[in-house]
């Protein structure tokens, strides 16, 4: 089985902000070597995540910040913030709920996602990051 690692750096502006990776991976695969398998998409750091979902303005602008907030509240108490003496305690908290990749098989150097699914990172940290993504494609 045959392996590829490709990386890309994405500037967020944290707090919640959803970004639609989908066509960065979806341009990868069309130059891979590797036509059908999975693809790994990882994001290094431990205040964002990644998952798939609609990138629709509704449920990226309003109802994915409502949930989150449901259930970590920004100014809830957090030890973390504590120890640390900074203001991002929730941010890892969403983002240990969340987790830090998706893994979608692609056949003929095609993503096989839902007509509405879209792979989407969300960067919940309380400031601007650059975001490390990995991509990592398995198959033959």
């Amino acid at each position: 089985m045959a392996v590829e690692t490709h990386t890309f750096e994405i500037e967020t502006r944290g707090n919640n902000e959803v970004l639609n990776l989908t066509d960065l991976v979806a341009e990868r695969l069309k130059t891979a070597e590797i036509a059908c398998g999975i693809a790994t998409v990882f994001v290094v750091g431990s205040t964002a995540g990644l998952t798939t979902t609609e990138f629709e303005p509704g449920l990226v602008n309003r109802d994915l910040k409502v949930a989150f907030e449901g259930i970590a509240p920004e100014d809830g108490r957090y030890l973390h913030e504590e120890t640390w003496h900074d203001d991002n305690g929730h941010s890892h908290i969403r983002a240990s709920l969340l987790g830090p990749s998706v893994v979608i098989p692609f056949v003929d150097r095609e993503l096989q996602l839902g007509t509405w699914q879209q792979i989407v990172l969300i960067d919940f940290d309380t400031r601007p990051r650059s975001r490390r993504i990995l991509l990592q494609i398995l198959g033959e």
